[in-house]
């Protein structure tokens, strides 16, 4: 059976889709994707679908399923090349994907992941925007 390849680019993975999504081609996706989070420490994934020109509801569930699990297992989704004709066929079928952050192409993506990288360190406590500690009295 045949898979999508998962590459590493540093902590995102990049999964570049250029076939159509069968029904057990997804479902294995979507188990090798959640595997290659967990093993590899991943903190965003970015899912290119330039290539597909139609999707179907199932797919769009399963974009929305692979976000979800990415999301539980800290690392965020980010879907490109989103051709028009697609989203409106999502928002046709009752399936706007909520949740699911998207960019125009990789590099924009790859842009947003950093920015929210970025973001979530200066909210955490003692990140770099984070106050320092009052000293206190002994």
């Amino acid at each position: 059976m045949d898979r999508v390849p998962v590459l590493a680019l540093g902590d995102v993975l990049l999964v570049s889709i250029q076939v159509d999504l069968e029904d057990q081609l997804a479902l294995r996706l979507q188990d090798d994707l959640s595997e290659r989070i967990v093993a590899t420490g991943a903190r965003g994934v970015i899912i290119d679908i330039t290539a597909l020109d139609i999707v179907d509801s199932f797919v769009g569930r399963m974009l929305a399923t692979i976000a979800a699990i990415s999301r539980v297992l800290d690392a965020e989704t980010i879907v490109v090349g989103m051709r028009p004709a697609v989203a409106i066929t999502l928002v046709e079928l009752g399936l706007p994907l909520r949740g699911i952050r998207t960019a125009l192409n990789v590099e924009l993506g790859l842009a947003m992941l950093r920015a929210a990288r970025q973001e979530s360190t200066l909210e955490e406590p003692g990140g770099e925007g984070a106050p320092a500690a009052e000293p206190t009295a002994s």
